[in-house]
């Protein structure tokens, strides 16, 4: 056999082959996973950075502690990743037991109802239950069961999901439980993310037009009841058309949140110097943080929160497609519903910070002030690690498991 001889530049030919090996891989596309997990740490910082600054007016003025938002932030993100790390480590197969799935359905239906008899009324609702020292926002977890649940739901009765409405009417006896739990909180927005996740699901997974369409009017004719019946879900829905008809009034948040963009400008006024987070927008750290980022670090703040938030949503449809390809169905219909969960809030977040949505108490992933949001968001990222890290080592033979 005949031995490698060094070339002009002094490495053989396999050596060769192999630097130009390793040279590619340098430059090769990170995984989704590796993606997912530095933008989410970037957001988490972000958060941080801006919450201590946001609350700071509203602690001084509740005589607290200046940065008691801040460390609270600091707590959740911590019990998060703990959580998030137990979800990454958990069996993805038990996950999908139907006792497991079914025992967590009746968990989230018992807190809803513990929550509208125990709970305590914050700004007129009912969304909060006490754990402990916790508060604790069960819509969250509902988001997360409700994808779980729905994912394996449309994989074990996929024939009545894609033939006929019988899919569509049993997952609809659950979805009118929650309908009823939620507008008693009320929660409108959490209960418009539930269903159009449950809808997404149902689409991808092949329900015919009919049913879509059947769904998209139900909910249509079920949202417009639900506004045109309460005085102050009608003013809500039809204030962002005109944002400074009533300054004082209806559309004080909205203009306030408007005028802090329009100080930003490209760059901003300045870290720690807004100007609306000095009681012009009540409490500016939770649904109003990125009115506060537009005005202290301009455009370029926004677009990079904005660009972070869509690099995990893209990471998730890669893991959703991952699985998707290696026909591991629950497993893609988990991260796609994952993902659509963080579009709708992504979207109706920031719509309503600009204008462009009626103002609803949903928060911005991963950036927003807010326990639950944040704790059940990173368990969510644990799902979709773990899914990572395991699909490309599921057997094909178990494939139909997952």
């Amino acid at each position: 056999m005949a031995k490698d001889t060094p070339n002009a530049s002094g490495y053989t030919p396999n050596a060769l082959s192999k630097r130009k090996q390793n040279s590619t891989g340098v430059f090769s596309m990170p995984s989704a996973g590796s993606v997912l997990m530095v933008s989410v740490s970037c957001l988490m910082v972000l958060s941080l950075i801006m919450v201590a600054s946001a609350s700071i007016p509203f602690a001084n003025m509740h005589d607290i502690s200046q940065l008691y938002f801040f460390k609270n932030q600091l707590m959740y993100m911590g019990i998060g990743l703990a959580a998030a790390f137990m979800a990454y480590k958990v069996r993805l197969l038990w996950l999908y037991d139907m006792l497991t799935l079914a025992s967590a359905l009746m968990m989230v239906i018992l807190l809803l109802i513990a929550t509208l008899l125990f709970g305590d009324a914050i700004n007129g609702s009912k969304r909060w239950i006490e754990i402990g020292p916790f508060n604790f926002q069960v819509a969250e977890l509902a988001k997360l069961v409700m994808v779980m649940f729905t994912a394996d739901f449309v994989v074990r009765r996929g024939t009545e999901v894609r033939q006929g409405y019988g899919g569509i009417f049993r997952m609809g006896v659950l979805v009118m439980v929650l309908v009823g739990l939620f507008l008693s909180q009320p929660d409108f927005g959490s209960l418009v993310i539930i269903i159009g996740v449950i809808l997404a699901i149902f689409f991808v997974a092949g329900a015919p037009w009919s049913q879509s369409g059947f769904l998209v009017v139900g909910g249509l004719i079920g949202a417009a009841y639900a506004v045109m019946f309460q005085e102050y879900r009608m003013t809500r829905a039809t204030s962002f058309l005109d944002p400074f008809d009533d300054i004082q009034g209806s559309d004080y948040q909205l203009a306030r949140s408007l005028i802090a963009f329009g100080r930003g400008e490209i760059t901003g006024v300045g870290y720690g110097e807004s100007v609306q987070k000095l009681a012009h927008l009540p409490e500016a750290h939770t649904d109003f943080l990125l009115a506060i980022t537009g005005e202290e670090l301009g455009l370029v703040g926004v677009l990079t929160v904005l660009a972070l938030e869509a690099l995990v949503i893209a990471s998730a449809m890669r893991i959703s497609y991952t699985a998707l390809k290696n026909r591991q169905m629950r497993l893609s219909y988990t991260a796609f519903g994952f993902a659509v969960i963080f579009i709708g809030q992504g979207v109706i977040n920031s719509g309503m910070n600009m204008g462009l949505m009626p103002t609803k108490g949903l928060t911005l992933p991963f950036f927003s002030y807010g326990g639950s949001s944040m704790l059940i968001s990173l368990v969510m990222v644990g799902i979709l690690l773990n899914i990572h890290k395991n699909t490309s080592k599921i057997p094909t033979a178990q494939c139909r498991h997952y």
